[in-house]
């Protein structure tokens, strides 16, 4: 790890989705410290205090590509172009990489996705982050890290991905979840994107709710329980898919499943900022679905919208 040595599995915070880096492995570890409540990156906070050796990200230039509004906020970047980031961080084949935020991971598990998408099969997710290896006791570093380039060889597809038809059909025939705020599901208030509510027969289901109050990740057995919760009623082979406001916090849902068992669930990247900048897709609002799962007959208002 450039800057500093792989953290000690007895001394520092556990990991969220995985069981820790593997001996002999390379480890480098990345610093993805932005949030739609912060008002996005923070690398100065970054630059003032980060984990020994951890390279900056930022969520818009590293880890989301460039497009039209119907894209939504942010897209996925091209498999070229991550390929490149991948190496500028210095990953070489074999490495692990750690990655980590002040946000409970919410922002991390979308390079833990990326990365995972892209191949980079050794990934975790810093359980509790910055806190939590603050609370630890664990030194910190100032100032930028600029790493010798990698050489990871990154492919791209690994990961399911559904665009906004593919979300639809799984709206219909499996389980579509909403990772947003329930306000915001509900369409009483949206702080970001030109309309207000949620796709069809989705299931709100908050990607908070897989966070203790220490912004760390429930245990397994919680987290089972939780998503049992909406996929009771659903066929053991229906598709799942996750979406949010811009496939960002979707991931961490993806990731909270995947710690859970439930493996296969697919991300819809463009999330509800690509779904509602489509006139000719419909808007519910309102409570979600009775039953808590698609039943065909949301119990919100439900309309196509022109303008």
């Amino acid at each position: 790890m450039p800057g500093g040595t792989p953290p000690a599995r007895a001394a520092s915070p556990a990991f969220a989705s995985g069981d820790g880096p593997e001996g002999g492995r390379g480890v480098v570890l990345l610093d993805v410290r932005w949030s739609v409540a912060a008002g996005g990156a923070d690398h100065a906070a970054y630059l003032r205090g980060h984990l020994p050796g951890a390279v900056y990200v930022s969520m818009d230039g590293d880890l989301a590509g460039h497009g039209s509004p119907q894209d939504g906020r942010h897209p996925l970047p091209t498999p070229a172009d991550f390929a490149e980031t991948v190496q500028r961080w210095g990953v070489d084949d074999g490495d692990t990489v750690v990655v980590y935020d002040d946000c409970g991971g919410t922002s991390a598990a979308r390079a833990w996705w990326l990365l995972r998408h892209a191949g980079i099969r050794s990934c975790l997710v810093l359980d509790g982050g910055l806190a939590a290896w603050r609370e630890a006791g664990l030194a910190l570093q100032a100032g930028e890290v600029i790493p010798a380039p990698g050489s990871a060889c990154a492919s791209w597809g690994r990961m399911p991905v559904v665009d906004a038809d593919g979300a639809e059909a799984i709206a219909e025939a499996g389980l579509l979840l909403d990772a947003r705020a329930p306000e915001r599901y509900r369409g009483e208030t949206e702080p970001l994107d030109p309309a207000a509510g949620h796709i069809p027969r989705a299931v709100n289901l908050p990607t908070t709710g897989n966070l203790d109050d220490d912004g760390r990740l429930l245990p397994q057995e919680d987290l089972a329980e939780r998503f049992a919760a909406v996929t009771a009623g659903v066929d053991e082979d229906a598709p799942v898919a996750v979406y949010c406001g811009s496939g960002v916090t979707a991931a961490h849902q993806v990731m909270a499943m995947a710690a859970a068992g439930l493996h296969g669930v697919a991300l819809f990247p463009g999330s509800w900022s690509a779904w509602c900048n489509d006139p000719h897709r419909p808007v519910a609002t309102g409570p979600e679905p009775a039953g808590s799962v698609p039943d065909g007959s949301a119990v919100g208002s439900l309309a196509p919208r022109s303008r």
